[in-house]
């Protein structure tokens, strides 16, 4: 790679980098843990304990429909369990918004 390209690839990253918002999340002092229904498809599984786990979320004194969003909570686990009647799966996950 010519010196120059390389040069100015370093430098666009470190631009996008230093101009990048600083992501700070306020957490909630505590995870919150829900169950789905058990299903015959994982994704269908997950789908359903993720959506229990917003309505706790939204449901929590102090908390509501901000802090309820999966992807921003943090220290986030997914266990799901197959057996005969299906996959069930369990979601905790501390709530955090930015």
């Amino acid at each position: 790679m010519p010196p120059t390209l390389k040069t100015g690839l370093v430098s666009i990253a470190v631009a996008i980098c230093l101009s990048a918002p600083a992501f700070a999340a306020t957490c909630h002092d505590k995870a919150i843990s829900a169950r789905g229904e058990a299903a015959r498809f994982e994704w269908l599984a997950k789908t359903k304990a993720r959506a229990n786990w917003r309505r706790e979320v939204r449901t929590t004194t102090g908390l509501g429909a901000d802090w309820a969003v999966w992807a921003q909570a943090s220290e986030t686990e997914e266990r799901c369990l197959s057996g005969p009647a299906g996959t069930l799966c369990i979601f905790t996950g501390t709530p955090c918004k930015p």
